[in-house]
């Protein structure tokens, strides 16, 4: 995209310096580049999106009134009202629907991510399909890789997905499913179902006094 053509279309770059845009990206009119962007490839910024600072974008599409932060996005599609990151990794063949929010340290990788769904912070998904306005907890963790093969997970729409739960693929969990955090999911799970798998919390005080020290318990 020649830069005399950034005026004409209403395009807002902070910085022409610090950004750099493929010749071949096509930015719609609206759209604000703040500094230290680099958008390669075919990349499609639509209408209206906020780039905030030290954004990779490659061969990706990006919806409009998008707002994304310190990210990499890999051939990828973004849909409309979705924020992202900081410090998110959009992996190719990745799809993001309308009004999501994939947040800091998230890695999705060749999956979709359903309308109105969250991933909020810390959460790998892989070879994976997130239905509709779900919500993945703190730490959740699609566990699609057996050492030999990659496999799938299905989420279905409205599921509540812990922090810090494993789902190992291949699985299917069915719309409105609750899945308490800690737990660790291997086999399907039907409609409606709320899931909690965890060990009983159990205290012992000679073994506190062993790891921990007796004076240090004492004092």
């Amino acid at each position: 995209m020649k830069k005399s053509s950034y005026l004409e279309k209403n395009i807002k770059i902070i910085d022409i310096n610090t950004t750099y845009i493929d010749e071949e990206a096509i930015i719609e009119e609206g759209v604000v580049i703040f500094p230290n962007n680099s958008i390669m490839g075919k990349t499609i910024i639509k209408k209206n999106t906020v780039l905030e600072p030290n954004n990779i974008i490659t061969d990706s599409i990006i919806g409009e009134n998008c707002n994304i932060i310190s990210s990499v996005i890999k051939e990828s599609t973004v849909g409309n009202c979705v924020n992202i990151g900081p410090f998110a990794y959009l992996r190719p063949k990745s799809k993001i629907c309308d009004n999501c929010k994939i947040g800091d340290f998230v890695e999705i990788k060749a999956s979709i991510i359903g309308e109105g769904s969250k991933v909020p912070h810390l959460s790998y998904v892989g070879d994976a399909e997130v239905g509709k306005k779900c919500n993945i907890g703190c730490g959740a963790i699609f566990a699609n890789y057996d050492g030999k093969n990659k496999n799938k997970t299905t989420v279905g729409d409205n599921c509540f997905i812990g922090s810090n739960c494993n789902l190992i693929a291949p699985l299917n969990i069915e719309n409105n499913c609750f899945i308490a955090a800690g737990t660790t999911i291997n086999r399907n799970v039907s409609k409606g179902k709320f899931v909690i798998g965890r060990v009983k919390q159990a205290e012992n005080d000679k073994l506190a006094e062993k790891f921990i020290g007796k004076e240090k318990i004492d004092g």
